[in-house]
């Protein structure tokens, strides 16, 4: 990995940025409560109940094991229901046509088939998959391996069930927190790039690049939208104090719907610039040179999340207008006009922004309480989900 400035990182230090990286360690925390599920599946049906070839057991903890409680029951259910209809298939053709090619090929096909019924859309492969497993490991002609068939599904159904839904139940915050704090900052450093190329002359291609990033913010916005959804639906079901506040997160959603506005400001600003090149007559030094201090200044202060250095600039900016007023340009005012707007709305949307930001991260699983204690704000803390 390349640093900004093109040296090679120290690989101790990505390993020190891995270890605080609250989405590293939400994923390693499912990693290891999934294994942890389907050993224990495995290790009760095995060395408890007794079941022969018990593959199902740890096969039904995985489907199980979902990213949030609510997916763990939801999707989870539809998951077991494939997994239990491919022992039955199995168990069925085993039955007519015992274990050769055919019997092969009818389970698949079977299996693909049931696939296809709405409930079980997109299960398909998972039937198919396990009615060749229990048909080609074994099924016996009376109903006794049917039922041990089923009964390893079933451990494994309430292994899965019981570890996600007891042993520290997801909440996908981390990952939703991380996003809306890189976004602003990406707002920020768009507008300190444009205030620098209009402090050295606007080039077409140049705009157009800057028109470009706003598209790559919206998918970035899009993305954080996502993660915010999947945040709010694992509090739904889970047991944990802190799920309560995620189940209805007026503060992020609040903060998103600024980011979208500042976001459509700034791609009209950059249009503006690009159509008012066109323009007759050259841009008068009493607005190029304040505005292009105005947005580094508002870029500036949106990365550094500070709102009293945002309403600073927005009172010069009316400083600006009014000094304007007595200029004589009116051809070149519905560009002044616009770029003026433009900016002032996206003060207003990041003022909030920046009073949020940044959101403080719950503490980070296995550390001691001294190595995080510095690294977390004191704001948005009513969302951070500890």
């Amino acid at each position: 990995m390349m640093s900004p400035s093109g040296a090679v990182r120290d690989p101790r230090e990505r390993w020190r940025e891995r270890l605080h990286d609250p989405v590293f360690w939400t994923e390693t925390l499912q990693v290891v409560k999934t294994v942890a599920a389907a050993v224990a599946a495995w290790f009760l049906a095995t060395h408890v109940f007794h079941l022969p070839q018990s593959f199902l057991a740890p096969w039904s903890a995985l489907l199980v094991v979902h990213a949030t409680v609510y997916r763990t029951f939801s999707e989870g259910a539809r998951q077991v229901g494939a997994a239990v209809l491919g022992v039955v298939v199995a168990w069925g053709v085993g039955n007519l046509l015992g274990l050769d090619a055919t019997a092969v090929a009818v389970v698949l096909l079977a299996g693909l088939a049931v696939g296809t019924l709405p409930w079980l859309a997109g299960q398909g492969t998972a039937i198919a998959a396990t009615a060749l497993i229990v048909l080609t490991t074994g099924f016996a002609q009376d109903g006794n391996m049917l039922l041990m068939r089923l009964a390893d599904t079933g451990i494994g159904i309430g292994v899965g069930l019981l570890v996600n839904l007891v042993v520290w139940p997801p909440l996908r915050n981390r990952t939703a927190i991380s996003a809306l704090n890189a976004l602003d900052d990406e707002i920020g450093d768009l507008l300190q790039t444009i205030g620098d190329g209009l402090a050295a002359g606007r080039a077409e291609d140049e705009v157009a690049d800057w028109i470009d990033r706003t598209r790559v913010l919206d998918e970035d916005l899009d993305r954080a939208w996502g993660l915010v959804r999947q945040a709010r639906e694992s509090a739904r079901l889970n047991p944990r104090r802190s799920a309560v506040e995620l189940r209805n997160p007026k503060l992020w959603m609040g903060l998103l719907k600024r980011e979208e506005q500042a976001i459509a400001e700034t791609r009209s600003m950059a249009q503006t610039i690009l159509h008012g090149t066109g323009e007759d007559g050259e841009w008068i030094s009493a607005f190029r040179e304040p505005y292009v201090v105005l947005l580094r200044d508002t870029g500036a202060a949106i990365l550094a999340a500070d709102p009293m250095a945002i309403l600073e600039v927005r009172d010069r900016l009316n400083r600006l207008v009014d000094r304007l007023a007595e200029e004589s340009t009116p051809r070149l005012w519905p560009v002044y006009g616009g770029l003026i707007i433009n900016l002032r709305n996206i003060i207003d949307a990041m003022d909030e922004v920046a009073k949020a930001n940044p959101l403080d991260q719950p503490p980070l699983p296995f550390l001691r309480a001294d190595q995080v204690s510095g690294t977390s704000g004191e704001r948005g803390d009513q969302m951070s989900g500890a």
